[in-house]
């Protein structure tokens, strides 16, 4: 009789906990600083960032180019820490500190191979075997063993770590290629070396994160004696949220509980800072991870805050004061959503730092749909400005070299936009912006042309595998999937946007025979879509739009909404 009510009253849990109700539309998060950005930046052009990101590839790894300062691709044959050749690329276009005949061919930089390689695999170019090369291969030379911190470096050897790159000195140079290390074996699988290294790499970080118990207060980690290093470099308390970055990654993959441990004490290492300590471009990872480890693992971790310190930016005196995310117009442009200085000179964005904004925070809104509409409103305002980078996309008078724009393929964009001249020439006086670069403040004797930023360039990839253009002008599809790495099953994701005041008909097609499931309103969108349909997003609102089978049963268990087992979004 007890045990005839027992299961009684499970039936009832059941019941309660498990319904084929959807979920209740999620409460909309505002980030302050995108609240100030327009929902019509103008001009308005939308690049095709896939086909850049293509063409980009096509360019830079051809070692039969002719022309001044080409190839800008070459072979190091000094085989360090590991047995093999490996490949350089030019930082910027003419770098005279680089090249096979400059420091035994060997200054060249893995933000820049590892971020070309990511690009390449994001746009569906396999690197394992390109014109007789394994390129995925041979960065396994950054891997540094032979200086025993066993990690991805920036450079393969200390020899050339003083020309530039801040090896071993200034700390998100030397955690950064890992999370880049990372992503590429997630996109270039199969490749001999390439887990043994992410292992090392994860209990490198582990152990890190362990030994510093919380405080990040440091220029730069020695991965080799284990401790907390302070120079110069003001302190990166953000290199936490690289190491949980690459600890939740190795977690997915690996299995082991002390990774998930490691993450989380990362993001509450994070967490723990009184203000913004947002140095270059980690911290944004970490509101990627503390969402998805409140989504998966049940955490509380405060989003928010890490969201606001990575838009609002550094404001410490002690940091890197200014860093953060532009909102503004210069001259005739909006400008908004570039990443870098907010304070030097009235701004100065960075492109590749603002394309890798865009990595963590467009999956993010899988994890935590509350800010799904102010993340695609940033997207939308990012995009459009970071096109201004490029030398055919910006007027002359607002550019350094538009007599060299030809060496750039159209493929090699300046460094970065900033609101007044660097250099104080009176050629721009008055005019604003201007897109330029460092790197004639580098070294003694580097050509002009070095404002033409390969390593920035080199991350295109990340906008071209997640924008696509939609039927109408300003509403982008944004792909969720693309750069969530490590990812468990999931039905293709979608971000929408939708800046006008009014209702929009958005166009979609699919080959098979599809629902599309919006978990930020928690409704069926469309039914029975195959071929081409469409579906309705209302004025100045966000949908993010899964792709089901049609017929799917939406399951609302406690915690998360499912379809045939897989998860459509937690809440």
């Amino acid at each position: 009789m007890i045990r005839n009510y027992l299961f009684w009253l499970a039936c009832c849990f059941v019941l309660v906990s498990c319904s084929t109700q959807p979920q209740t539309p999620v409460k909309e998060l505002s980030i302050s600083r995108v609240e100030s950005m327009p929902n019509h930046p103008q001009p308005y052009k939308m690049l095709d960032w896939h086909e850049k990101a293509v063409n980009f590839d096509e360019a830079i790894f051809d070692f039969d180019a002719t022309g001044e300062f080409r190839p800008f691709i070459w072979l190091d044959s000094a085989k360090r820490n590991i047995p093999q050749t490996t490949f350089g690329l030019y930082t910027v276009i003419g770098d005279v500190r680089q090249g096979p005949d400059k420091n035994n061919g060997e200054f060249h930089e893995a933000i820049n191979s590892l971020g070309a390689l990511m690009s390449a695999g994001l746009v569906g170019i396999d690197k394992r075997d390109q014109k007789g090369y394994n390129f995925v291969k041979m960065v396994q030379n950054y891997f540094n063993t032979d200086n025993g911190w066993n990690i991805m470096m920036n450079n393969t050897c200390p020899e050339v770590a003083l020309l530039g790159g801040g090896y071993g000195r200034d700390w998100w140079y030397d955690v950064f290629p890992n999370v880049l290390y990372y992503a590429v074996s997630e996109l270039q699988p199969n490749v001999e070396g390439a887990e043994a290294i992410q292992k090392a790499i994860a209990e490198q970080f582990f152990k890190a994160d362990s030994t510093l118990n919380g405080d990040y207060d440091y220029s730069y980690f020695d991965y080799a004696e284990m401790k907390g290093k302070r120079n110069q470099i003001p302190y990166q308390q953000d290199a936490a949220a690289g190491h949980a970055y690459v600890l939740y990654a190795a977690y997915q993959k690996f299995g082991d509980p002390r990774y998930l441990k490691g993450a989380e004490s990362a993001i509450e290492a994070l967490l723990s800072q009184k203000e913004s300590r947002f140095y270059e471009v980690l911290m944004p990872f970490g509101a990627y991870v503390a969402a998805r480890l409140n989504a998966e693992q049940g955490t509380n971790y405060d989003v928010s805050k890490i969201i606001d310190w990575t838009f609002d930016g550094c404001k410490a005196k002690d940091g890197r004061t200014g860093w953060g995310i532009i909102s503004d117009r210069w001259g005739d442009y909006d400008v908004s959503g570039l990443q870098g200085s907010i304070t030097d000179g009235g701004g100065y964005g960075f492109l590749m730092n603002t394309f890798d904004m865009a990595w963590p925070l467009i999956p993010m809104v899988r994890y935590d749909q509350r800010y799904a509409r102010s993340i695609g409103k940033w997207m939308l305002n990012a995009a459009n400005a970071s096109r201004l980078c490029y030398p055919y996309e910006i007027p002359d008078a607002n550019q350094y070299l538009p007599e060299n724009k030809s060496i750039t393929r159209n493929v090699i964009a300046y460094e970065g936009l900033k609101k007044v001249d660097a250099y104080n020439n009176e050629e721009f006086k008055g005019v604003s912006p201007v897109a330029l670069g460092d790197g004639p403040n580098w070294v003694v004797s580097q050509p002009k042309l070095s404002m033409f930023s390969i390593y920035g360039s080199a991350h295109v990839g990340v906008f071209g595998s997640i924008i696509k253009t939609t039927n109408v002008e300003k509403i982008l599809q944004l792909d969720c999937l693309a750069t969530d790495f490590y990812k468990n099953d999931s039905y293709p994701t979608y971000l929408y946007f939708n800046p006008y005041d009014e209702e929009m008909k958005i166009e979609y097609s699919s080959e098979a025979l599809v629902d599309l499931y919006d978990i930020v309103s928690g409704k069926v969108v469309a039914r029975k879509i195959s071929g081409k349909g469409s579906f309705s997003i209302e004025g100045n609102k966000a949908m993010v739009v899964v792709e089901i089978p049609s017929g799917s049963e939406i399951e609302r268990t406690k915690g998360k909404v499912m379809a045939n087992g897989i998860v459509l979004s937690f809440y």
